[in-house]
């Protein structure tokens, strides 16, 4: 019953108009949407490659809706110049605000062990801000997340607070941050392509000829190599009580499943749609 309804969800999203502002698939990603999207245990729901924007906002404290009132003077995808910063500002009149947000992904999962298998590969690739939800219905959705953000205020009632240095200084630093985006885009969809590839060997294989799985701190043993191998299966023989989760009738209520597991699993470390796009 639950795989009726998950390609049901699948089959009503994926034929949705895009509402999103640009109406497509960012092209930096589009590879990423349409694996998981070609696959019959996933479908992505919303997408972002990144991009640096300017955006025009009442002050705060303002008694308009701030998001309301909001204007975009400067939205890219790519690296930005200095020259694209003070035109967007030439145009400000409220509080001007640079920001550079990260590739985001939200991807609807048919079960719980696939979106711990997406949760893996996000961290793995230094998406250390990744976490999936489980609603009353059922849907489990697994969200691709950063932390290498940038948020900086730039004018005040169209006046602007800082020199021509500074804002070169700015677009220097905020391609730098759409540089790492994409480096580490590029692993995650490596990464996901090496997860599902063992994942499909490990269905395939009769369980009497599966070699024995290595644990974390034996000898010889690494963390690239648990990545690639028995991370995924190791995690589907823990027990996790699904039926508690998806119990309901709403979405309104969800479930963090953050995953201090996982991060344990994997030995943790430092680091740093169809959709429609966000």
């Amino acid at each position: 019953m639950m795989d009726k309804t998950f390609s049901q969800w699948k089959q009503q999203c994926l034929s949705k108009v895009d509402l999103s502002k640009k109406g497509s698939v960012d092209q930096d990603i589009e590879h990423i949407v349409t694996l998981l999207n070609g696959l019959e245990q996933f479908f992505t729901t919303s997408s972002c490659s990144g991009r640096i924007i300017i955006i025009d906002t009442a002050a705060p404290g303002d008694s308009d809706v701030q998001k309301q009132n909001c204007i975009w003077l400067f939205v890219s995808h790519q690296k930005c110049t200095a020259d694209d910063l003070v035109s967007a500002l030439d145009r400000s009149s409220k509080d001007a605000v640079l920001k550079f947000e990260p590739f985001v992904l939200h991807v609807q999962c048919r079960k719980l062990e696939d979106a711990q298998l997406v949760h893996s590969v996000a961290i793995n690739s230094g998406f250390r801000n990744s976490g999936l939800t489980v609603g009353k219905t059922g849907k489990i959705i697994m969200a691709v997340r950063s932390t290498h953000g940038l948020e900086v205020p730039l004018s005040h009632e169209g006046k602007l607070l800082v020199g021509q240095d500074y804002l070169h200084f700015l677009a220097q630093l905020a391609n730098q941050k759409m540089e790492e985006n994409l480096r580490r885009i590029n692993r995650f969809y490596q990464n996901l392509q090496s997860a599902l590839t063992t994942e499909k060997l490990q269905l395939q294989d009769p369980p009497d000829t599966q070699e024995p799985q290595h644990t974390i701190g034996q000898q010889g043993t690494t963390k690239e190599e648990l990545s690639k191998t028995g991370v995924y299966k190791r995690r589907r023989r823990r027990d996790h009580p699904q039926a508690d989760c998806c119990d309901g009738d709403g979405d309104s209520d969800v479930q963090e499943l953050y995953g201090p597991l996982d991060l344990l699993i994997l030995g943790g470390g430092d680091g740093g749609t169809s959709s429609p796009p966000v």
